[in-house]
């Protein structure tokens, strides 16, 4: 609608201009002069010259929004709305990705925790439930610190093999080697006394002496048997008595 407004304004301009020529009085035709006569300067022509092409589109302009702003509502009222076939077409949300590197790395930890070369502290060998002098606790102590003496709440400071000894002589030594903890004031101590399995009849005989021998010094609060990569069902941690507060 803008263009054919603007196409109107040049053509009413043009149409203008050639009423005003058409208005003007026709020139008289000039005559020849003789041939003898001297020529003299023909009288000035009154005309108006026309318009230029800058003026016209300065006229244009200046009607061009005469009557106020055009409608786009009114020019585009017939105008049909194309369809918008350029669009992507929704999908559905792409889901999140798999974490198989997480999911990988914990089944190793399982694994290696499972076949490990040091199994969890709390593992017994198989048996072990069932056998007499397993554990010692002194009467008067909560059952945890059974648990945590199998944990390692306290660390193992010194230990003593009593491989190769005779009774009496396992006896005297691990008499000597309690006292001496005592006196550095040792805690935690591990006692070896093996499994037996080279003893005549594969029957131990340290294991269950040392086990009561242990239960019967007043300096010994509580003992378990040592988990399976200290020691096994051949080895007892034994807690000790703590220091007096005044010695």
């Amino acid at each position: 609608m803008a263009k054919l407004a603007d196409l109107k304004s040049l053509l009413d301009a043009r149409a203008s201009v050639a009423e005003a020529a058409a208005a003007l009085p026709a020139s008289p035709a000039p005559r020849k002069p003789a041939a003898t006569a001297a020529r003299a300067p023909a009288p000035p022509v009154a005309n108006t010259p026309a318009p230029s092409a800058a003026a016209v589109k300065r006229s244009v302009a200046a009607g061009k929004h005469a009557g106020g702003d055009i409608d786009l509502g009114t020019a585009f009222a017939g105008v049909t709305r194309l369809p918008r076939v350029n669009r992507t077409p929704a999908t559905a949300a792409t889901p999140p990705p798999d974490p198989r590197q997480r999911e990988a790395d914990e089944a190793d930890a399982l694994l290696a925790s499972k076949y490990g070369v040091e199994p969890s502290p709390m593992r017994w060998e198989i048996g072990q439930e069932t056998e007499a002098g397993q554990t010692f606790l002194r009467k008067g102590l909560g059952s945890d610190v059974l648990v945590k003496l199998r944990r390692g709440h306290w660390s193992v400071q010194a230990e003593i093999d009593l491989h190769g000894h005779t009774s009496p002589e396992a006896h005297d030594a691990l008499a000597d080697f309690l006292l001496d903890a005592r006196a550095h004031r040792m805690r935690c101590v591990r006692v070896i006394h093996g499994k037996g399995l080279t003893s005549p009849g594969g029957e131990p005989v340290l294991k269950g002496k040392v086990r009561r021998w242990l239960s019967h010094w007043d300096d010994v609060l509580a003992y378990v048997e040592a988990p399976q990569h200290a020691g096994g069902g051949g080895a007892v941690l034994v807690l000790l008595r703590g220091a007096a507060k005044n010695a």
